[in-house]
């Protein structure tokens, strides 16, 4: 079963910086889009950032939430099987539970599916 593993998460107080991490535990066939979502306290999981990195048009476009454009990057790469967000200038309305998503199917002739990390903590506060 493909498995999405992160890291990086943690405490980090107002105007800091962290970088997340996300690998898959092992290669898919193909990958077509990668995303970072996030879910606070009390709050439905929200997008956050997306990458496209297959298909035949667009490869490399980003995607971000209003909230976190200009402050967040993301970078994908389907060789690595590996997404990152680096998060710059961090807010404590930053902190929630970070999710790693991939859109992608685990062979030729599978479904297109989303798969899910577990999740990773960021706390912003003094």
């Amino acid at each position: 079963q493909v498995q999405l593993v992160e890291s990086g998460g943690g405490l980090v107080q107002p105007g800091g910086s962290l970088t997340l991490s996300c690998i898959l535990s092992q290669r898919i066939f193909n990958i077509y889009i990668m995303a970072w979502y996030r879910q606070a306290p009390g709050k439905q999981r929200e997008f956050v950032a997306s990458i496209k990195t297959g298909g035949f048009s667009n490869r490399g476009e980003t995607k971000y939430s209003k909230d976190v454009k200009g402050r967040f990057t993301i970078s994908g790469d389907n060789v690595k099987n590996a997404v990152d967000l680096q998060m710059n200038s961090l807010r404590p309305e930053d902190t929630a539970v970070y999710y790693c998503n991939v859109d992608g199917k685990l062979n030729w002739d599978s479904r297109r599916e989303d798969y899910w990390g577990q999740g990773t903590q960021v706390t912003v506060s003094a």
